[in-house]
């Protein structure tokens, strides 16, 4: 997870540093923006509100360390949809506070307070309504286990049918583990409903929140230069032929001389997937039995850049071998997955 934090004083640079201690399995880079001493912490270069600008779309969580109205003021601008913002969290310069901000369920915001809160003895400040009443959050189970959610506006809904003890049906169609939670139902149909199903257009409630299993895994290969446009037709053909809805892409991944590929970043942006880039040492280190290709391996150091990402550091099997049009290739790879009621 890349989590990005900012301190306003000397004060809130030792608690940066004490965050960043304090979450080791993250990837937490820390920055200062004060005319204080601020402890060897990076500083900022330029207007804050531009450093905010760059990172919304590359970071997983922003952090601000100092008083909140400094972080509402800087993420204004660029707030958009729960969905797509990244979670922020804001601490006081102290770390006696940590409160979420911004994106509490999908973004992740409640789930890293409350961690942040736990690691670093402070106290977690969570204001969203299905956490306040510890009643079931479809937006957190969805994040949690790889489902994407078809509606947020049903989602919205789904919050508050459960918080005013209105019926919820739910069916799925893969297993999910543990007890289903009060607020839902087991049910095949009824007036509204939650669904799992990695078939999109399935509505077995008059109103149905639909979760999708983002369980497929891309692998992407392309010359230099691809059009966006032609390898988007490519790859939703391929998904097409092999009845997979785009929805369930949970990952683009290729190898990391394509980092700047506009096409391959193109169509992650699409497919509203993250994009993974590997190097050739990562990708070559993957066991298994894989498609070869000299000429791929005197360019790219890799007999087969897309079959190896698509199932690079992920438990997953390859369920179509490199399919190659035009200077463009193609693997899918699936994942098992086990969502669980906490």
């Amino acid at each position: 997870m890349r989590i990005d934090a900012v301190a306003f004083s000397t004060n809130g640079c030792r608690t940066a540093m004490r965050l960043r201690e304090a979450l080791p399995e993250e990837d937490i880079r820390i920055y200062s923006k004060t005319t204080s001493d601020n402890l060897g912490v990076e500083a900022i270069e330029g207007p804050t509100k531009r450093w905010t600008g760059d990172r919304w779309n590359e970071c997983d969580a922003l952090v601000y360390i100092g008083a909140i109205g400094i972080a509402v003021r800087y993420i204004a601008p660029f707030v958009k949809s729960k969905d797509t913002d990244p979670a922020v969290v804001c601490m006081d310069e102290h770390g006696k506070w940590a409160i979420a901000l911004l994106s509490g369920h999908i973004g992740g915001a409640n789930e890293l307070t409350a961690r942040i809160a736990e690691r670093m003895g402070a106290e977690p400040i969570i204001t969203t309504a299905t956490d306040l009443n510890g009643k079931f959050s479809v937006d957190t189970f969805a994040t949690v286990n790889g489902l994407r959610i078809m509606g947020l506006k049903i989602a919205k809904d789904v919050a508050a049918r459960v918080l005013d003890g209105r019926f919820v049906g739910f069916t799925t169609d893969i297993p999910v583990e543990g007890r289903l939670p009060d607020g839902l139902t087991e049910a095949s149909e009824g007036k509204f409903g939650v669904s799992i199903s990695a078939d999109v257009s399935k509505r077995p409630f008059g109103t149905t929140m639909r979760l999708v299993p983002m369980d497929v895994s891309l692998g992407i290969g392309c010359k230099r230069d691809t059009d966006p446009e032609k390898l988007s037709a490519f790859v939703r053909r391929i998904l097409d032929e092999d009845g997979i809805a785009p929805e369930r892409v949970c990952r683009i991944a290729s190898i990391d001389l394509k980092k700047d590929e506009k096409a391959i970043l193109s169509l992650a942006k699409e497919m509203r997937a993250p994009v993974r880039f590997f190097t050739s040492d990562e990708l070559n280190s993957i066991p298994g039995e894989f498609s070869r290709s000299g000429f791929v391996q005197s360019v790219t150091s890799v007999d087969c850049v897309c079959e190896r990402s698509s199932v690079a550091s992920m438990d997953a099997e390859i369920i179509r071998r490199k399919t190659a049009e035009d200077g463009m290739t193609i693997a899918i790879a699936k994942r098992e997955l086990r969502p669980r009621f906490l």
